[in-house]
């Protein structure tokens, strides 16, 4: 079977990809897609899933056809996600109800403070390990149905189900309409707020406060078994659909953090560290949220600590098309060399209000510390260290939650090609800062996942001996400018605080 290759669906908040990968983990061919955001007001962000659906089919295609490779030659897919972007569809026509709803979209906001009451946002986090927050997928379900004409009849008679988005493509590649699988894995619908952490199943009390009918939710599997096969009409007729995991569990996994302690870093759209806490639920006192790492077969489950970001490489995006400051998103470390400190300017990218460690839904962005100094240079070199101090809030809420010292920190991602950043990034955090030869590690786990299932590898060790350093940055600067450049940060964060009042709040 090693001559065989695995295929992973890479469903991302911005694009879809298909990566082949081989036996040794290396990539065979790839394929991109991009589909729209769409903003229909202020803190409203959705997607097409019928566009994103047939974005994935086209990326498939397209990734088996530059190596003229069929069907017969692909062991295994996987699927890893954005992971709290929900979809509502009918499940006899196989049309959503509504566009989903991207996990930055705030629109929820009324509805998550009605939910917490007087106990606040932490009314489920002893059972689901969240806080009650726009970010999660109860709540859109219950906007959707609150709000679509017809929508919760619909729903309460059976005919309309939900799914994150690994559940929406599984779905149509196993048949749609014609018998399609309705499934999630465990670390997608940890992210739901209806999951019990404890008995990986749905639980029936928060599904009927948030009035989300329970026929509507998915079948919860594992990470790693056969969930179906493709269908016989499309590019992978008849190949097993073998592993599923949330796009920073699959890093996770990619990045072969299977030691309770180790840690990874995803730079993407937004940041999310993850530390394997191994098969211990660990509460979080300090902001950070506790989550399904992974859970492979029969095997336990295995948990960790998020730190969820929302905001980091799509603050590089906003600067090129909404302030139109450079033409690509790699040039923002062009400018930000041009300059050799931030010039006092910090930028707190709060476009979605602050995820960890504070969950402020009513917070803005700002950028602060504006003097007529300030140039370009300072404003993109403020945006790279938004990421790196916001990394390093997060790790210190990590090892005070675990008590745990970190020793180095795996990064991937986009954004680790910035050397810029990533040395920063080690000076904010006084430890090695360590990117993989395969950055791809998102694609990467879910091809493992899957893998592992069929055979195609025979498990974590393989996982192991596949991973590979490629470049290491270790700190530099002085700590006491480190520390006074994240004080001046911390200062800054609490200047977009309380920004929507609660007569606004949608």
């Amino acid at each position: 079977m090693s001559d065989k290759y695995v295929v992973a669906i890479d469903q991302g908040t911005t694009s879809s990809r298909a990566i082949v990968f081989d036996h040794k983990g290396t990539i065979f061919s790839v394929a991109q897609k991009e589909h729209e955001q769409i903003f229909p007001r202020a803190g409203w962000v959705e997607h097409n899933p019928i566009e994103v659906w047939d974005n994935v089919r086209a990326v498939v295609a397209d990734a088996l056809s530059q190596k003229s490779l069929t069907h017969n030659d692909i062991a295994a897919v996987g699927i890893t996600n954005q992971r709290e972007t929900t979809v509502v569809w009918d499940k006899t026509t196989g049309e959503p109800v509504y566009n989903a709803i991207v996990w930055q979209d705030t629109r929820t906001a009324k509805i998550v403070q009605e939910l917490g009451g007087e106990i606040g946002q932490d009314r489920y986090k002893d059972r689901v390990g969240l806080p009650l927050a726009t970010y999660f997928c109860g709540p859109k379900v219950k906007w959707i149905l609150d709000n679509v004409d017809g929508a919760r009849a619909r729903a309460e008679a059976g005919d309309l189900v939900m799914g994150t988005m690994d559940t929406w493509v599984l779905w149509n590649m196993t048949g749609g309409v014609d018998g399609g699988v309705h499934v999630t894995d465990v670390t997608n619908a940890s992210r739901t707020m209806l999951m019990d952490l404890k008995t990986l199943d749905w639980d029936a009390e928060i599904a009927a406060d948030m009035t989300i009918p329970v026929s509507m939710l998915p079948e919860i599997k594992s990470s790693a078994e056969v969930y179906g096969i493709g269908r016989t009409q499309g590019m992978l007729a008849g190949v097993p659909i073998a592993g599923i995991l949330g796009d920073q569990q699959a890093a996770t996994f990619g990045q072969a953090c299977f030691e309770s302690g180790m840690a990874k870093n995803t730079y993407g759209t937004g940041n999310f560290m993850l530390m394997n806490t191994g098969t211990e639920i660990v509460p979080s006192k300090n902001g950070l949220l506790t989550t399904v790492c992974y859970k492979i077969g029969d095997q336990p489950a295995v948990y960790a600590l998020e730190g969820s970001i929302a905001v980091t490489g799509s603050l590089v995006q906003w600067l090129r098309d909404n302030l139109r400051m450079f033409d690509s998103a790699p040039e923002v470390e062009t400018l930000a060399a041009t300059v050799d400190d931030n010039g006092g300017a910090y930028f707190v990218p709060a476009f979605s209000g602050l995820f960890a460690p504070y969950w402020r839904s009513d917070a803005r962005g700002a950028l602060v510390g504006l003097t007529r100094y300030v140039n370009r240079g300072h404003i993109a070199r403020a945006v790279l260290e938004a990421t790196a101090f916001q990394t390093r809030e997060v790790l210190e809420a990590m090892e005070a939650d675990s008590g745990v010292k970190l020793a180095e920190l795996k990064v991937d991602g986009g954004m680790t090609a910035n050397e810029t950043l990533m040395q920063f990034q080690a000076d904010e955090l006084n430890v090695a800062v360590v990117r993989p030869v395969v950055a791809e590690t998102t694609a990467l786990g879910a091809a493992y996942a899957a893998g592992i299932a069929v055979g195609y590898w025979d498990g974590e060790q393989d996982v192991i001996d596949n991973w590979a350093e490629s470049k290491r940055w270790t700190p530099s600067m002085d700590r006491d400018e480190a520390d006074r450049l994240f004080r001046n940060w911390k200062k800054a964060v609490t200047r977009t605080f309380d920004w929507v009042d609660d007569d606004v709040i949608e």
